[in-house]
């Protein structure tokens, strides 16, 4: 038993902890868990916990349904919304097959497969993601209405406001489990919020992720208050974005530096920029994967909706921002057609594959877009070669099923899975007769 797993052993007993929930998620980023008790744990750490991986939506085929979950002790904390008395931990949780070989087909490996080339390559990837979402009425949401808590605007200061008071509490708890936050903030729609998470390495970004959108959903239910992570919640505000800040580093050493470059920009992260230019629209159906997420991308809202990349540009899908030029570890880019809702697991997958296809294909990065890039005509945008972003989910499954990088970075498993399950939500999607139909077509008397 290596030290990690004693110590998880030792805080248990100590802190009279009786419930462990191990945690992992489905292809799609739902949050899976299942409690064991305190005499169990040692033997998880040895041999895992049996389940029925063909119950979880694209982890197992019925006929090959025994699956592990091993619990990872790096990942131990102490959930604090449970109490100290008789209280609550979890842990993120490796998925096997009975064999005890890593499951092709769980997102956290997904993940962890393409660090480890990343890796071979001598590159860490960190990122730094700031999350959007909503807060609405609960009682109204409950009846299918969504009344944000407040009509605050971008950065407004609300004295004794509900959201200032949620934003505390839940950062109050994310730092209780070790997330550290960087900034948070009213957003630019009624009732919007955002809360910054600190640079950590990619793994534990989207683990922290996770933990993220569970801790808000126990805060927002113990207020009475309804959390919504959906990309575009209300017809005529902005929509819930994830940019996310990423960068690759070498030993100590950020590789996406250079102080004798062009915004400082070194060749490697050029390259990186070029390879998420390349293959922007193949992997947008994994980092915006549901039909509402094209009503985002193309609703306004400071969203992305065409390919290009720019120097502190907010339009562009790929953003420079300005930083301290004396602080070389804070060169990055920012990716910014992420949503709230994307699988962060294969979502930061696709797009370190993506950068990294740039850099070892040593892919030039064309010249940057210095226009706010929405206010151009579509003949002044094709002439620059700012390609647009699949407009709906149908034409970003077209896209990624012609896509080696996504399939490889996916795993034939999950690459095939997702498509038959977004192509089903297209399906059903089309199959509805919304209310904006019924107002346009039937008689008003």
């Amino acid at each position: 038993m290596d030290r990690q797993q004693e110590y998880v052993l030792r805080v248990v007993e100590e802190r009279d902890i009786r419930f462990i929930q191990l945690w992992f998620t489905d292809v799609i980023g739902t949050l899976k868990s299942v409690a064991i008790a305190p005499a169990e744990l040692e033997s998880a750490f040895q041999e895992g916990i049996g389940f029925d991986g063909s119950s979880i939506e694209g982890l197992a085929r019925v006929f090959e349904a025994d699956m592990i979950a091993r619990p990872d002790p790096s990942t131990f904390q102490v959930l604090p919304w449970r109490g100290e008395h008789l209280g609550t931990a979890r842990m993120f949780c490796d998925i096997l097959t009975p064999e005890l070989e890593m499951a092709r087909t769980e997102p956290r490996s997904v993940l962890k497969r393409t660090l480890a080339r990343a890796a071979s390559m001598g590159f860490t990837f960190y990122t730094h993601p700031e999350i959007e979402f909503y807060l609405f009425r609960g009682e109204e949401a409950r009846r299918g209405e969504l009344i944000p808590i407040d009509n605050a605007g971008y950065f407004d200061h609300v004295p004794r406001g509900i959201a200032a008071d949620f934003r505390r509490d839940a950062i109050t708890m994310l730092e209780q489990m070790g997330i550290s936050v960087e900034y948070s903030h009213h957003e630019g729609g009624p009732g919007q919020n955002e809360i910054d998470l600190r640079y950590a390495d990619a793994l534990s970004t989207a683990d922290n992720i996770m933990t993220f959108r569970t801790i808000v959903q126990e805060v927002a239910g113990a207020a009475g208050h309804h959390v919504s992570f959906m990309p575009k919640p209300l017809i005529d505000q902005p929509g819930n974005g994830m940019h996310t800040h990423l960068s690759l580093f070498e030993g100590d050493r950020n590789a996406f530096f250079d102080p004798g470059a062009e915004f400082q920009l070194s060749t490697t992260a050029r390259r990186f920029i070029a390879g998420l230019l390349a293959h922007a629209g193949e992997i947008t159906a994994i980092t915006n994967q549901h039909v509402n997420s094209y009503k985002r991308l193309w609703g306004g809202g400071e969203a992305p909706s065409f390919v290009c990349w720019g120097h502190n540009n907010r339009s562009a899908l790929v953003r420079v921002p300005l930083y301290k030029p004396d602080k070389s570890g804070s060169a990055r880019i920012e990716y910014r057609s992420l949503d709230s809702s994307a699988n962060p697991y294969l979502a930061l997958a696709v797009i370190l594959a993506a950068g990294l296809s740039g850099i070892e294909n040593e892919l030039e990065l064309p010249p940057g877009a210095d226009d706010n890039v929405w206010e151009l005509s579509d003949t002044e945008r094709r002439a620059a070669g700012y390609a647009p972003l699949p407009s709906s989910l149908q034409q970003a499954l077209q896209q990624m099923e012609e896509s080696e990088l996504v399939a490889q970075t996916l795993g034939e498993e999950v690459f095939d899975f997702v498509i038959r399950n977004k192509r089903q939500e297209w399906q059903e999607y089309r199959n509805q007769v919304t209310p904006y139909e019924l107002k346009r077509f039937l008689p008003s008397t």
